[in-house]
């Protein structure tokens, strides 16, 4: 057969372009439509490993339907081509995507890292794929990720937090997608939900720094729903001892170490004589840190300082800084596991998982002074 012939030629020649490739198997294939967008075809690599389409077909998606040397032709055509099979063609025929969308607020930094790497490693050995959106602690900017999502059929969606009465909650609701909420608690979930309280962890922190001695307590909190709730508990609980009220220091949409920063001076500005800083992150209270050594102050003996998240670094700080430990592995796995099971028509039971929290101990809050 001569040069003209472009299955040949891409044999002779492996290094042609897709759209050359393109080109000449829409010159042999009057059948295809002369306004293709140029991208590679399943019949192309059928063409170019000599098969039929069907054929190239099994080899992608079942190989082992096929002889060692029909594979062989089909993954070296694939290979030359660049061919990436249409998975949503396919998800099509077969009612599923194989694909799981997650909304996370923040992967900088963040206490979701954890949760995020267990729920795409545990998909992705079940032969699923994950999609991350990210909505930067907004209700607007979420709503909108969802709405894309939706329209585009996952098997599954994982969010973060309980999903309020919206628009974006009846779409949820309507579109009838296995749904796992995380990261908080409810009794009236969307579908499935793994979490814990952050009452009680507002609760809980009060009382692990009231049993310690201190008395005069300030917050560093970004603006977040269900770091309102944490405040609100921590508060609560130290009214309640009769202490006095607690200074909060509100920074906003800002979660960084700058605005940790800004949020101490603020303390030592505003409210004087604070013994013990509990922040919403670990990242803020890397900041409260930060500014009181650069303000000549000792942590602890000084002040105190808590966090929340326990990511990775905290444990090697100088101090170590006390912080609520999630086990974001186990909501990553649980949630992977719930989305599979839904998704491969098997019942979830129980629907509702309260993973819990631990307070981790380091030398941040160690008492080393004598409390005036």
């Amino acid at each position: 057969m001569d040069n003209d012939s472009g299955t040949i030629d891409l044999v002779k020649n492996p290094l042609k372009t897709d759209v050359q490739v393109s080109a000449m198997t829409d010159k042999d294939n009057p059948k295809r439509s002369r306004r293709s967008s140029g991208a590679i075809t399943l019949r192309d690599v059928a063409m170019l490993a000599g098969v039929a389409p069907i054929t190239a077909s099994r080899a992608i998606n079942t190989p082992g339907q096929v002889s060692p040397d029909v594979l062989r032709k089909v993954q070296e055509a694939v290979q030359r081509t660049g061919y990436v099979p249409n998975r949503m063609a396919g998800g099509l025929a077969s009612s599923r995507s194989r694909l799981i969308a997650a909304v996370v607020p923040s992967t900088v930094v963040s206490v979701f890292m954890e949760t995020i790497e267990s729920l795409n490693g545990t998909l992705f050995d079940a032969g699923y794929q994950l999609m991350l959106g990210q909505s930067g602690y907004s209700a607007e900017r979420e709503e909108l990720l969802l709405e894309a999502i939706i329209g585009r059929r996952p098997d599954g969606i994982f969010l973060t937090g309980i999903l309020p009465p919206g628009r974006a909650r009846t779409r949820l609701l309507a579109s009838g997608i296995p749904v796992v909420e995380t990261w908080d608690l409810t009794r009236t979930p969307i579908d499935m939900l793994i979490g814990f309280s952050h009452s009680d962890i507002g609760r809980e922190v009060g009382r692990f720094l009231m049993d310690k001695g201190y008395q005069k307590f300030a917050i560093v909190r970004a603006e977040d729903e269900r770091a309102d709730r944490r405040t609100v508990a921590f508060q609560e609980a130290v009214a309640q001892a009769g202490l006095p009220p607690v200074f909060v220091a509100n920074v906003g949409a800002s979660r960084s170490l700058k605005s940790g920063r800004e949020a101490m001076t603020r303390i030592l500005a505003e409210a004087p004589g604070v013994q013990a800083v509990f922040c919403s992150s670990d990242l803020l209270a890397l900041g409260v840190m930060t500014e009181a050594r650069a303000r000549g102050l000792t942590v602890p003996d000084d002040v105190a300082v808590m966090g929340f998240g326990d990511v990775p670094f905290v444990a090697d700080m100088v101090p170590a800084l006390t912080t609520v430990r999630i086990n974001g592995g186990q909501i990553g796995e649980l949630a992977a596991r719930f989305l599979i099971d839904r998704a491969e028509d098997r019942p979830v039971e129980p629907r509702i998982v309260d993973v819990g929290f631990s307070i981790i101990e380091r030398e941040s809050t160690a008492l080393a002074k004598t409390l005036g």
